[in-house]
């Protein structure tokens, strides 16, 4: 059975989508079969795996739901893309968003999404999960299906401000519904090193939370590269193999892998 990890920060731009992809493929170089789910109707990861137009998609992460709300019979692999560099995405586009309204009325609303990931986790060794910078009920039911939750976060105020709400979430989360979710650890991302306000921040974050939870060493630099590789629909390994944002990310990696064994 695999291992699943959900990219979650409640506030956007920290590079969780990109953090997510970079997962995926880089797992998938070590020789992993790796789903990557797509859990934010904004469709960030979907785009990273170069589908630039994710509303003209039929089959999503939407459709998958959905037919376990109403109990139709679905292909569980019915709408994954398999990507030139070896993982698989369920993408997702802004059809969800429909789905977070019908998951409201809907009976065991927060583990529908857990439902289908039973279903295809014996396919998988890793499924790495990307949701949308909110605590809604796709954010929820992607905790809820998780086995470890990684919190890439940039080291500004507003963010650290922002780490303890979504702490306070998945304490709840392990309380309520999933008392086997694990914090895989935070992830400082767009790092500019130079800064003194951003070395600050570092040291608050390390000095607060280091002694409970995992703060990686692996510090991921800010750099035009991520974007530039997005916008090409391949990983940054792919794109710069030999740059500073593929070394940070296959380190962490590395981390990641070894922490899970």
């Amino acid at each position: 059975m695999g291992k699943t990890i959900v990219v979650s920060n409640l506030k956007g731009g920290c590079g969780k989508s990109f953090t997510a992809a970079s997962l995926s493929f880089g797992l998938a170089m070590k020789g992993a079969k790796v789903l990557a789910i797509d859990a934010d109707p904004q469709g960030s990861l979907t785009v990273s795996f170069g589908i630039h137009e994710p509303d003209a998609l039929q089959n999503t992460l939407e459709s998958v739901m959905s037919s376990i709300i109403t109990g139709t019979e679905h292909n569980p692999l019915s709408g994954i893309i398999t990507h030139s560099e070896g993982a698989d995405l369920l993408p997702a586009n802004i059809t969800l968003t429909g789905t977070e309204l019908t998951l409201v009325s809907v009976l065991g609303r927060e583990t529908i999404l857990r439902q289908y990931i039973e279903k295809v986790k014996p396919l998988y060794d890793w499924i790495i999960i990307d949701t949308s910078p909110s605590l809604g009920l796709l954010t929820i039911n992607a905790l809820a299906a998780a086995d470890s939750v990684l919190i890439p976060m940039i080291p500004k105020y507003l963010d650290a401000k922002g780490l303890e709400l979504l702490l306070k979430t998945i304490s709840q989360i392990r309380r309520q519904i999933n008392p086997n979710l694990v914090i895989n650890g935070i992830l400082q991302t767009m790092v500019e090193k130079r800064a003194k306000s951003t070395r600050g921040i570092i040291s608050l974050i390390e000095n607060t939370y280091g002694n409970k939870i995992r703060i990686f060493g692996e510090h991921i630099p800010r750099s035009v590269r991520a974007s530039e590789s997005t916008e090409q629909g391949i990983s940054i390994f792919a794109y710069e193999p030999n740059g500073k944002l593929a070394s940070a990310y296959a380190a962490l990696i590395n981390k990641v892998v070894s922490y899970a064994a």
